[in-house]
């Protein structure tokens, strides 16, 4: 049995992990991060064959925060940061069997035949609409209140589906989506308020965040892999399983089991970074009242497909890709189409498809084995995307029991329960994805934030 000590102690090796492991690192302070995979990079996990690259897990990532911003700047050559083409401006949407472009200004949603006409009129007159005063109003709710149900149906439905797999009637905007919430309390609305931030004085990162897709040449796990390389890989143990750690005098205790042997460390910090799937088993010296509102999360369960084609011959892939939303009641939530947005992820002529099913409001596609699962998506995909024959060179089915976790009406007991827990246990930092956003972009700020937090 070994026994080290660590000033910090980082369970998880996602990007969260792999964020704060390099701040740490970078300032000089020790630490340790453990991980149950063999390999850093959580989700994120680019995988090639036969000329195809694709993703099992993100796809790609938003440069929505300034950290993201810095944090590629200090890795410099390390990775190549690829953003998608100008094609990532063009996102379909699905009406009565159709594909339309989303709107991405005024004058095109008052064009688009995605609204109805009644709606078209409420988006003119969204700057002048009162604000909520409601916090914990959903999504959908405060939609319907600003712009009209049928922008709440082939605008916002189908954008939260792409991002959340969920339920706009069940998410509380914010938490869910806190830029645009904040957009309507402090500037009175969303179309007044955007135009009103724009103008703001920034600083230089906050110009370069441009709100671009990026990948990173090669695929996302180049990312993951020169963060494990600036933070020092030698303080990484992987393959730990059975982690479980222990509140003691002056800090914690940390076990784990490593091919069959029992490992123990102490730390005057831990940083858990793996969400709330686990937690409890985790850190089973919590209160259990306060471990049920920690792990009150639901998340929703996705299918994910990855289809290569050797040659394409359906429609034009001339966007980011399609979402379908759920009033047009098909059997898949979208179709994103890589190869025409990131560079090598397919051959010559060939197309690079990822396509999503499942979700909050149509879990049991989730049950279905994959021979049936893949009757359901040819008769979908040969529809939509005007394929002659369904013969894909290529075929990866990846299935998530949490895949997105869903920031609902219970949220705030679980922010509460976490800032409780971190006053009683000084020196447990609770992070991951159930609190401060999904997105890869909200894992780089989470864990810059953490990493400035411990280094003063």
């Amino acid at each position: 049995m070994n026994k080290e000590h660590y000033p910090v102690v980082i369970l998880g090796a996602g990007v969260t992990g792999l964020t704060l492991a390099h701040h740490l690192n970078k300032k000089g302070i020790r630490f340790r991060v453990i991980e149950k995979l063999e390999r850093p990079g959580g989700v994120v996990h680019t995988q090639s064959e036969n000329g195809f690259v694709f993703e099992s897990g993100p796809n790609s990532g938003v440069i929505s925060h300034p950290e993201v911003v810095a944090l590629f700047d200090e890795l410099g050559d390390a990775i190549k940061v690829e953003k998608g083409n100008d094609l990532v401006k063009i996102r379909y949407v699905l009406k009565d069997g159709e594909w339309n472009a989303l709107p991405h200004s005024p004058i095109s949603a008052i064009t688009t035949p995605l609204f109805k006409l009644k709606d078209k009129f409420r988006i003119l007159g969204e700057p002048f609409r009162k604000k909520g005063d409601n916090p914990d109003e959903t999504l959908a709710e405060l939609v319907k209140r600003r712009m009209g149900y049928s922008f709440l149906d082939y605008a916002i439905d189908p954008f939260i589906l792409g991002i959340y797999a969920g339920d706009p009637a069940q998410l509380v905007t914010r938490y869910a989506l806190p830029k645009l919430y904040n957009l309507e309390q402090k500037y009175g609305s969303f179309i007044g308020g955007a135009r009103k931030k724009a103008k703001e004085p920034k600083t230089e990162l906050e110009k370069r965040t441009d709100r671009a897709v990026f990948s990173i040449e090669g695929g996302l796990s180049g990312l993951t892999k020169a963060l494990l390389e600036s933070s020092g890989e030698e303080n990484f143990n992987f393959g730990a399983n059975d982690v479980s750690v222990d509140a003691v005098e002056n800090g914690f205790k940390i076990s784990y089991s490593k091919e069959g042997k029992t490992e123990v460390i102490t730390a005057e910090k831990v940083v858990t970074t793996f969400g709330s799937v686990g937690l409890e088993e985790t850190l089973p010296f919590i209160e259990q009242a306060q471990m049920n509102h920690l792990t009150n999360l639901k998340y929703a369960r996705v299918v994910e497909v990855s289809l290569g084609f050797d040659k394409w011959k359906g429609r034009p892939l001339d966007g980011f890709g399609g979402l379908i939303p759920h009033k047009e009641k098909r059997d898949l939530l979208g179709v994103l189409f890589m190869s025409s947005l990131f560079k090598g992820r397919a051959p010559k002529d060939g197309a690079l498809l990822t396509i999503f099913m499942g979700g909050i409001r149509n879990e049991a596609l989730c049950d279905l084995n994959d021979e049936v699962l893949m009757q359901v998506l040819e008769k979908e995909f040969t529809t939509l995307m005007k394929v002659p024959e369904f013969n894909p060179s290529m075929v990866k089915i990846k299935r998530y029991s949490y895949a997105i976790p869903q920031y609902g009406a219970n949220t705030g007991e679980r922010y509460k329960a976490i800032d409780e827990v971190q006053q009683q246990y000084p020196g447990l930092i609770v992070a991951g994805n159930l609190r401060d956003g999904i997105g890869m972009a909200d894992r780089i700020k989470q864990a810059t934030e953490i990493a400035k937090q411990i280094i003063e």
